[in-house]
């Protein structure tokens, strides 16, 4: 799976190919590092001091080596696909190889780091359900109002909870019947093309 590239992110890591591989290694730890405890302007005008040019010039070419590496990191992308992916850059190919080396050195740290920034949704852990009847009553004598009372049990980082949900039946077969349409379409392939992508 190639990754595609914006002219804008294209534009941000133009600026890689005019400094020495030793200044995009150093850019690439920068970027890992921002990553990891986010970014400090300070290190961009530093390096934009050392380098001669303006502070904006650094931070966009970090920010789209950072960028890059997130982005290929998330996808898994393999070692050609990456290569495929930086040749439309236009870059010598001393650069696109220090830039797989970046990859392939990073990308497990990176993977780590948006598993923790990802947000902890609660799961299914168990459900009750109860379906309660009023068979009569002085007012409604010939109605009968059903409803059904659910618990659902969740579970979120060991922590478990729980919420009631109350429905009719007629409105829980609807739920049941798009659940139903869901699964099915998950089989079709189209979206097993997609999944696979996205793996």
């Amino acid at each position: 799976m190639l990754l595609v590239l914006t002219d804008e992110h294209k534009e941000h890591l133009g600026f890689l190919p005019q400094v020495d591989s030793a200044v995009v290694g150093e850019f690439g730890r920068i970027a890992v590092e921002f990553m990891k405890k986010g970014s400090n302007p300070k290190i961009y005008e530093g390096a934009a001091r050392k380098l001669n040019v303006p502070v904006e010039t650094v931070q966009h070419g970090v920010e789209g080596l950072m960028y890059l590496l997130t982005e290929s990191s998330k996808l898994m992308i393999s070692e050609v696909d990456f290569q495929d992916s930086v040749l439309v850059l236009g870059f010598t190919e001393e650069l696109n190889d220090l830039l797989l080396q970046l990859y392939l050195d990073n990308r497990r740290v990176i993977r780590n780091i948006l598993q923790e920034l990802a947000p902890s949704l609660p799961h299914y852990h168990n459900l009750e359900w109860r379906l309660d009847v009023q068979l009569a009553s002085r007012a409604l004598r010939q109605q009968v109002k059903p409803v059904v009372t659910l618990k659902l049990h969740l579970e979120t980082e060991g922590t478990q909870s729980a919420r009631v949900l109350q429905t009719d039946p007629a409105t829980l077969l609807h739920v049941i019947r798009e659940l139903e349409r869901a699964l099915a379409e998950v089989k079709t392939n189209h979206c097993r093309r997609i999944l696979r992508n996205i793996k």
